[in-house]
């Protein structure tokens, strides 16, 4: 449905914090230019905020200009916020305040890979489906449980726009171009950059298994499959055996063949790479990070974790701050030196352990 030409253009708002994407960014703003040269007239403009007004540097060291700080926005219709690394490092009051503000005056409000995170950290996400780059999914459901994340490419629910990173923000777009233009539109915009078509919610957002392993065999990476989802309570590995209608004998000769690793040892890889983005990606505390890796020992949890990593998890911790984050963000670590690290025994065990 179009709307009236006195509402032209939609004044789309980008919030680059420090870091921002800018593959996400320039996947976001370019579908509004082709629909404006397509269309032959305005119907989007687009604006970049900064925190001071100040220009902002992106991840990859380009910086773009802003044209307003948070103080010379009172109000605006639509804002996307655009995140990467340590995006909790930008929750402070007033950005926080201020995204609350817009939403008390029916702001359309969105977020361009981790800039889902400030708008969940603001409680603007609460019980609202959102899409998050797989890499960070496990730390944001470990920091917002009362938000869902999914594993859709984008998501749009309840007046939230969200996507999970990079190119998935030409999709977002696309679908924004369609609800207020038309399928006609979006298509020729989606034609115009080459995009191979438009994608859905429902497209793998992840890499495949699969692939990712190098592998095809589909009863391999049905139980790898399962390993990812029960990484606090982890199954067995007759369990695992069961689920894929296989011995516990072909199990671990499946995984010999395939992968040169047991299963309890690779099993025990994925939830140690896990600690780790915990470590790196929230300011959870040590003893909550391995109790949400399915670890019931302080000292075992430590021991293995220096194996693979060559330090202890608070040294590993403190080293990552230093020089910089790998994939994601660091928070403000709620732990000290003297934490505890007695550990409560969950009700099951897992013989994989």
């Amino acid at each position: 449905m179009a709307w009236p030409q006195s509402e032209y253009p939609e004044r789309i708002g980008f919030l680059s914090l420090p870091r921002f994407s800018m593959m996400a960014f320039l996947s976001a703003v370019e579908p509004l230019r082709v629909a404006n040269r397509l269309h032959g007239s305005e119907l989007y403009s687009w604006h970049v905020f900064s925190v001071d007004g100040r220009p902002v540097e992106a991840s990859n060291g380009m910086t773009v200009a802003a044209e307003a700080s948070l103080a010379d926005i009172k109000k605006f219709p639509t804002v996307f916020v655009n995140a990467s690394f340590e995006p909790e490092r930008y929750e402070t009051k007033p950005v926080l305040a201020w995204l609350r503000r817009l939403d008390r005056q029916g702001a359309r409000l969105g977020g361009l890979e981790n800039g889902t995170f400030l708008l969940a950290r603001a409680g603007l996400l609460d019980g609202c489906k959102v899409a998050v780059h797989w890499e960070n999914a496990p730390a944001f459901m470990e920091r917002f449980p009362r938000v869902e994340a999914t594993e859709a490419l984008f998501q749009v629910d309840r007046g939230r726009w969200t996507c999970s990173g990079g190119t998935t923000a030409i999709d977002l777009m696309l679908r924004l171009i369609e609800s207020r233009h038309g399928r006609d539109l979006a298509v020729r915009v989606s034609e115009s950059l080459l995009h191979a078509r438009m994608r859905t919610p429902g497209d793998p957002r992840s890499p495949a298994l699969g692939r990712h392993m190098g592998v095809g065999h589909p009863r391999l990476v049905k139980i790898v499959e399962a390993m990812h989802r029960n990484i606090e309570e982890p199954l067995s590995l007759e369990n695992l055996a069961s689920l894929g209608g296989i011995s516990r004998r072909q199990l671990e000769r499946l995984f010999r063949t395939h992968i040169k690793e047991t299963p309890a040892g690779f099993y025990l890889k994925l939830r140690l790479d896990r600690a780790r983005q915990f470590l790196e990606q929230t300011d959870m505390r040590v003893v909550d990070v391995l109790l949400a890796c399915g670890f019931t020992s302080a000292a075992h949890f430590s021991r293995a974790y220096r194996m693979q990593f060559g330090l202890a998890p608070r040294e590993d911790r403190r080293g990552l701050r230093a020089q910089g984050a790998r994939t994601g963000f660091f928070g403000r670590y709620a732990e000290s030196p003297t934490e505890t690290e007695s550990v409560p025994t969950p009700s099951m065990a897992a013989s994989s352990r």
